[in-house]
């Protein structure tokens, strides 16, 4: 299978060099040329062995030039002993037919494990494949989880640096500290002054900066990505919701014949988009419902088509969807204007000129028959993780409650009560402020700082604090480089010692 890009100025490339590349030389992403259709008959028979195997028939139709063996070495190591239940996703049923699909079991508790612990292994092996010499540069925007997920994922693998940037003031105390305190000898770690808008703008700067590129290659390094911008991070995504499919089967949430709707609180649009290639290719998903927080640009544009960042950011309690400049838009544009780069290359460059753009009536009238747009604001979040909890005596973290507050104005919209999948993003133990205040109430935060609220939270609900978060307080900062939005070129320039 061929990888093309969306604004069509580069030319077909096989995934290992979609991979290894990251974003396509033309400025656009890179999407499949075809998307595979996969046989719910085949996808349930390899399920039925497990995780892994499901992940090797879904990786097998995008991946064609890996061969099985490369494939089942990035498996074993991406889902092997690093994920504390076997079922590395389970699904969890709760009443009014929602089951969560727990995302977050992995070594940096948040969805994006699923993804980070297979990428650096497809980059290893596209790196092998296409005989490239070169030490791979993993930059890095993050809101908050894929930092960590990336700096864990890749940490000590030979041949790679990575350096992540994320904003100051803009991530939760715990996801901080996750990020700071990172071991590893190839790992750098910078705060951005600012939003992630800023921090992930100047990203995409760097990744087209001529000057600082033919620097690098005359060092023997060249650029990639762990973002969702990198194919190779966003098709693992999709393993998980036939795996939501085959579980949901299993445990009777889904009747034989009806299908089902998925719900995903997301900021830059990746995890939806994963569920959408997952529906294309056959997965019997009603509607697709994209769950905002404040910054509800995405719902705004689902509702009426108008994209407008605009409009000021707000710092939430569901900080990793804390974005108004959604990267992996741009791949579901392509297909809603029939893959034309052209259009798609109009849209970006008014985004980049004007901050806004208006998608035509027929694409918006594709994108409406797929998606529903709604969202949750501070107080309607806090009630959610307080009502599920007192409810089901289940707990969720401030993104999955922005999730089950839209799937109930969903259904009470539209009377669709079909079951819902609901993507469960993050443990409740990364955002503890948040949950004690929800379930137990404000006086039980007060004088405590974060990382005691993990035993006041585990106290509390018999829970355990996972592995990943013991100690969180303890371990020493490692990492303390912080700059301006316009000091990140001279910032990475200082990290891989550039002359």
């Amino acid at each position: 299978m061929k990888y093309i890009s969306t604004r069509g100025g580069s030319e077909p490339v096989a995934s290992a060099v979609a991979i290894k590349t990251g974003l396509a030389p033309d400025g656009g992403l890179f999407v499949p040329g075809s998307l595979p259709e996969i046989g719910l008959i085949e996808a349930a028979a390899a399920a039925t062995q497990g995780y892994r195997e499901l992940a090797g028939e879904i990786l097998s139709s995008f991946l064609s030039d890996y061969s099985g063996a490369e494939l089942r070495v990035v498996i074993e190591k991406a889902y092997g002993g690093n994920f504390d239940t076997p079922e590395i996703a389970p699904v969890h049923l709760t009443g009014e037919k929602m089951g969560f699909l727990e995302l977050w079991h992995g070594p940096t508790c948040a969805f994006k494990d699923l993804a980070l612990q297979a990428l650096p292994h497809l980059l290893k092996a596209a790196v092998t494949k296409t005989g490239d010499r070169s030490e791979i540069v993993i930059l890095v925007a993050t809101s908050g989880d894929t930092g960590k997920a990336a700096l864990e994922g890749f940490r000590d693998l030979p041949g790679t640096r990575v350096i992540v940037f994320f904003p100051d003031q803009g991530v939760s105390e715990i996801q901080e500290r996750q990020m700071t305190t990172q071991e590893g000898e190839n790992t750098s770690v910078v705060a951005v002054e600012g939003d992630f808008d800023k921090a992930q703008a100047g990203v995409k700067r760097l990744f087209a900066d001529k000057e600082l590129k033919t620097a690098m290659h005359r060092q023997g390094m060249a650029f990639s990505s762990a973002n969702s911008i990198n194919w190779g991070r966003l098709v693992p995504q999709i393993i998980y919701y036939f795996w939501a499919w085959f579980k949901g089967k299993e445990n009777g949430l889904f009747p034989a014949d009806e299908g089902f709707n998925i719900v995903v609180p997301t900021g830059n649009f990746g995890n939806i988009l994963a569920a959408y290639y997952g529906k294309r290719m056959g997965l019997p998903v009603h509607r697709l419902v994209c769950a905002s927080n404040k910054n509800n640009v995405l719902a705004d544009f689902i509702n009426t088509g108008f994209y407008d960042r605009r409009r000021q950011l707000y710092r939430t309690i569901s900080p990793s969807m804390d974005i108004l400049v959604s990267s992996n838009l741009e791949r579901l544009l392509f297909e809603l204007v029939d893959r034309d780069p052209a259009a798609v290359s109009g849209f970006m460059g008014r985004l980049q000129e004007e901050g806004c753009y208006q998608l035509g009536g027929q694409a918006h009238t594709r994108l409406q028959e797929d998606f529903w747009g709604g969202f949750a604001n501070e107080e309607e979040t806090m009630a959610t993780i307080g009502d599920v909890y007192r409810e089901y005596g289940y707990l969720i973290d401030p993104h999955t409650a922005v999730g089950v507050k839209v799937c109930r104005d969903y259904r009470r919209e539209t009377g669709d009560h079909r079951p819902a999948i609901i993507a469960a993003t993050a443990s409740p133990f990364k955002f503890t402020r948040s949950v004690v205040q929800a379930v137990m109430g404000e006086e039980s935060c007060r004088g405590k700082d974060d990382f005691a609220l993990l035993e006041v939270l585990s106290e509390f609900t018999g829970e355990e604090i996972p592995a990943a978060l013991r100690g969180l307080q303890e371990r020493p900062v490692r990492h303390r480089l912080k700059t301006p939005p316009e000091g990140m070129k001279e910032v990475t320039r200082q990290i891989l010692g550039l002359n």
